[in-house]
């Protein structure tokens, strides 16, 4: 391993010129003759549209649907059996489905002008019964969010895998656990600027995304011209999340708004209406049986889980994503012979629910994990003890659990055993029972979760939806100084990618990584890719490069052992020189030979010269199996309901780690946003579907206070299936410590006889929680 290659610890590039201020963010974008656009949106949740009055000397400022002749409405469909197809206009027609929808678009020299108009644009609404909770909505006789589907389900799944088999078990633990709607809150909103080159008769468009190319497609459907009238441009972008990875209607109005009008146009969201307009996540419901031994071992789940979707089917990843993969995936890192899962994707009057880190995983450990403690209480064992049992074994690798899923590689029982002895499990307990001086109660909490990252062209071809991975493609190409552009079709919005994927090309050319450029984010200058979602790219787009850069190598060889008379099967590539039985050349001198001096070269020369594209798939793309087991330890205060992360370990398993200092920064960044569903954050709905945040001093995001110095050890079990072992990591950070955090709050106070189901465990539910339980336990003795 050379220093600059996989598995060195290197700063992360980009990082200067980012921290100095030197990013360029659509925001930063202004172009001659751009005019800025506000959009009306509508104030209630469900309603028919009468009519759209616009003031006559704004008439030619402000469009309407009507006035987007042959433009397509937006449609996210899924192949699945019975999966209803939603159509979201680009600007509301007929009626408004959510608080925040599109209704008219206004363009002015400036937003503060822009939103004047569209303040007064006058909406004739109305209302109808707006559909606000996700259980209701299933119900007979609950209003309908699309009329014509006849009730509110975009998809009902049904796994049964021999649940009669757990059925006759000892213990038997059910428990109703839901997770809270979060927004994702990146630094940077979404934001669209587009012109037209009339040079090109082709849109340019700059927006903030996490996969132009996909944007593209969608684009191209929506407005109806070809795919080469479109260039996507990405540049700096500040967060994703996968708040970013879908087609925006924004997008898609501000495209028709400058083909028709020829000068630019721009919208950059402000955080109002991110709060309240346009998209959340993670709002899951479960009725969870387990059934087990009295040792813990587990004989069966059974469930029954529903996934507020929202309004519509969000371009590309479709409504199905969350719930269908909740069928799949809850089984999580454990081994067991049952298993049933029902799921339901339920329309409501709320804005659409997206992929945001960690997708599905985060409610299904938060529902799994919290059962199995629950079990542990019922045999009156460790909660530990229950995992121990029921884990996935390092000797039955690969393995495929209940639901087909294949595991990759992992040791898991050797993860929890290293928390374990991390967290210092003896003297957590011997702290608890000498109490403390202050009142408050020590708590420790677990969790363990296995992430499928890097899904290949096998797992999404049966959804159907407008997104299948295929090879992923990169290019690599030295410059005539030897230097190297490396072009992907993925975007890099924190990931680190400038420095890891030239840490991959160092690894097998020899380049340094300052002289390793990365080219992304532009549809014009990169191969086609799905972008960057799923925890894919290191594994994909890493795999790709160092298959072009391979490529890129065997060329050179060749030309560098004609420059030292020597023929290439006497010759090796080393440290960026091919070595000879009688000297060196370094890539410099090949670089010059090629492009400034090719009278030089063998006649047999490669006419494809120094730049290669390449395509890769893993060898098995069902994805890879990353993992972690966390342990955290909490004070509560049961009169306050405050919670205090006194401790957090982390121990994970990303494979090979091409650069654990990046890997750290994900990590860390993930328990950033997993405290955030755990203790703060959520987006509540009043009955008639409007939300109840607004701004940052409603709707509350953890701040460095709330972060703890988590100590993380890393394993390294490398994947047998790509291309240095690496697995993806992205989104693992995030998952586990809702369920480790409300863990280890119902540890600090089940003396208390309380337990809490719902993230996020906010004080006012703790507290609420303790007056509940002590008036129960005192009614219990008035009665005995």
């Amino acid at each position: 391993m050379s220093y600059e290659g996989v598995g060195a610890p290197l700063p992360r590039k980009e990082d200067d010129r980012l921290m100095r201020g030197r990013g360029q963010y659509v925001g930063d974008l202004r172009l001659p003759g751009m005019q800025d656009v506000a959009f009306v949106r509508s104030p209630l949740a469900h309603a028919r549209i009468r009519a759209v009055h616009v003031p006559e000397a704004y008439r030619d400022r402000v469009f309407t649907a009507a006035d987007l002749d042959g433009v397509l409405p937006i449609r996210a469909v899924s192949g699945l059996p019975g999966f209803k197809v939603s159509e979201q206009p680009v600007l509301a027609t007929g009626k408004v489905r959510q608080v925040g929808e599109l209704v008219a678009m206004c363009v002015a020299p400036t937003r503060a002008e822009a939103e004047d108009i569209a303040a007064a644009v006058v909406l004739d609404l109305e209302e109808l019964p707006a559909v606000h909770d996700m259980l209701a909505a299933r119900a007979p006789g609950s209003a309908l969010v699309h009329e014509h589907w006849g009730d509110n389900v975009f998809l009902e799944t049904l796994v049964d895998i021999g649940i009669e088999g757990a059925l006759d078990a000892p213990i038997k633990v059910s428990r109703t656990i839901s997770t809270g709607r979060q927004c994702m809150a990146p630094i940077e909103g979404r934001g669209t600027v587009v012109q037209l080159d009339h040079r090109l008769d082709q849109l340019i468009i700059h927006t903030a995304s996490q996969m132009p190319h996909i944007v593209r497609n969608g684009l191209s459907e929506c407005l109806g011209i070809e795919q080469g009238r479109i260039r996507i441009v990405s540049p700096d972008v500040g967060g994703g999340f996968g708040y970013k990875a879908i087609l925006l209607a924004e997008d898609v109005a501000l495209a028709w708004l400058a083909l028709g009008r020829g000068h630019p146009v721009r919208w950059l969201e402000d955080r109002r209406e991110h709060l309240t307009a346009n998209a959340n996540c993670r709002e899951h419901h479960y009725r969870i049986t387990a059934y087990a031994e009295w040792d813990g071992t587990l004989r069966g789940i059974d469930c029954e889980a529903t996934v507020d979707s929202g309004a519509y089917s969000a371009y590309p990843f479709s409504a199905c994503l969350e719930a269908a993969q909740v069928a799949s995936i809850l089984p999580g890192p454990y081994d067991f012979p049952a298993y049933r899962c029902r799921t339901w994707s339920v329309a409501t009057n709320k804005c659409p629910i997206l992929p945001y880190r960690g997708v599905a995983r985060t409610g299904v450990c938060f529902a799994l994990e919290l059962v199995l403690d629950a079990v542990a209480r019922a045999a009156g064992i460790a909660p530990e003890a229950v995992r121990e049992k029921n884990l996935v074994r390092p000797e039955q690798m690969p393995f495929e659990n209940i639901t087909k899923k294949h595991f990759d590689s992992g040791d898991y029982p050797e993860a929890l055993a290293r928390a374990l002895k991390a967290i210092d499990v003896e003297a957590v307990r011997t702290r608890q029972r000498q109490g403390e001086p202050d009142g408050r109660r020590i708590g420790l909490g677990l969790s363990i979760y296995c992430e499928q990252a890097a899904h290949g062209t096998s797992v999404y071809s049966g959804w159907g939806i407008p997104m299948v991975p295929g090879h992923e493609q990169a290019s690599a190409r030295l410059t005539p100084d030897g230097g190297l552009e490396l072009r992907i079709g993925a975007h890099s919005h924190g990931q680190g990618l400038e420095t890891t994927l030239a840490q991959v090309a160092h690894e097998i050319l020899g380049v340094p990584v300052a002289r390793t450029r990365l080219i992304h984010g532009d549809t014009a200058m990169t191969p086609y890719s799905t972008g960057s979602w799923g925890s894919r790219v290191m594994v994909m787009a890493g795999g790709a490069v160092a298959a072009a850069c391979e490529e890129l190598r065997a060329r050179a060889l060749k030309i560098g052992a004609h420059l030292l008379q020597a023929q290439p099967e006497a010759c090796r590539f080393e440290g960026g020189h091919v070595v000879g039985p009688s000297g060196d050349v370094p890539l410099e001198a090949i670089a010059h030979t090629w492009y400034r001096r090719p009278q030089d070269l063998a006649p047999d020369t490669d006419p494809g010269g120094l730049e290669v594209t390449a395509g890769y798939k893993p060898v098995r793309d069902s994805g890879t199996f990353s993992y972690a087991a966390h342990a955290a330890v909490v004070a509560v205060d049961p009169e306050l309901g405050a919670v205090e992360i006194l401790d957090y370990v982390i121990v994970e398993d990303g494979g090979t780690l091409v650069n654990p200092l990046v890997v750290d920064g994900q990590i860390y960044g993930g328990l950033a946003q997993g405290i955030g569903t755990a203790l703060l954050e959520e987006m509540r709905f009043d009955g008639r579907g409007q939300p109840l945040a607004s701004t940052f001093a409603d709707y509350l995001l953890p701040g460095a206070p709330d972060v703890p110095m988590a100590r993380i050890d890393h394993m390294e079990t490398p994947s047998p299936y790509t291309r240095f072992g690496q697995k993806g990591i992205g989104e693992g950070g995030a998952i586990a410590p809702p369920a480790a955090l409300a863990n280890a709050v119902n540890d600090a106070l089940a003396p208390l006889g309380v337990e809490m189901l719902h993230s996020p465990v906010t004080p006012r539910r703790i507290v609420e929680a303790v007056l509940a339980a002590g008036k129960s336990a005192a009614t219990a003795r008035e009665d005995a």
